[in-house]
């Protein structure tokens, strides 16, 4: 472990090949801005999504370090990396803001894949920046209830396609309409999953909707 700096895992040589993002960055997918750009809302990478949330912000890219860490969480069972998710989030002041006073909530799995898996990793990524930061809650409120094949290949019109009522509220769970609710993923891609779930929170009552995902890409 990396005594200094609270690194257990990631190397010195991966921590500083990391495509960290900072602001400033698209309001609405947390994509970053280069150089000196206009005030504006959205960016090209999601120009066309008709965003069902309010705000988005992402740590990472996806690319070169940022994808490979995302492809060892997800597919190698790298939960052992958890911990420099944490320490990520901990230098991240602008992430203690985003999350003050929010209830987190990580995207579901259906239950046949999280027992493939073994776990899920929005749920881990959610604990991991609550616990990074110190700020927020995380709370499983929503549920898969649909089980759809991989997004992987599918074009932004089958993703929106193939998540229709995928998600729901868990029964007998109430919204406060005063909360601020982040939904965590590991990437934004298109954000058609990340929209889904806030349609099935739209309709329950939420008022105040944002996201927040390990990458963008």
């Amino acid at each position: 472990m990396d005594e200094a700096s609270g690194w257990q895992w990631l190397c010195s040589e991966c921590r500083e090949d990391l495509p960290i993002v900072e602001p400033p960055c698209c309001r609405t997918c947390g994509y970053p801005y280069y150089g000196l750009v206009e005030s504006s809302r959205s960016c090209p990478h999601c120009a066309t999504l008709e965003p069902l949330f309010d705000e988005g912000r992402t740590l990472l890219l996806h690319r070169g370090s940022g994808a490979e860490l995302v492809k060892c969480l997800k597919y190698r069972q790298g939960t052992h990396l958890m911990s420099d998710i944490r320490q990520l989030a901990a230098q991240r002041p602008w992430l203690a803001e985003y999350l003050r006073d929010a209830v987190v909530l990580p995207v579901p799995l259906h239950p046949r894949k999280e027992r493939e898996r073994g776990f899920n990793q929005s749920a881990l990524l959610a604990k991991a920046f609550v616990e990074g930061t110190g700020q927020g809650r995380v709370e499983q409120l929503l549920q898969r209830v649909r089980d759809t094949p991989t997004q992987t290949r599918l074009t932004r019109v089958e993703r929106v396609r193939n998540l229709k009522n995928a998600f729901a509220l868990k029964p007998k769970t109430t919204l406060a309409m005063d909360l601020t609710y982040i939904m965590v993923d590991d990437v934004f891609t298109t954000g058609s999953t990340l929209n889904a779930c806030a349609q099935a929170l739209r309709a329950s009552g939420a008022t105040k909707l944002k996201v927040l995902t390990l990458a963008h890409g």
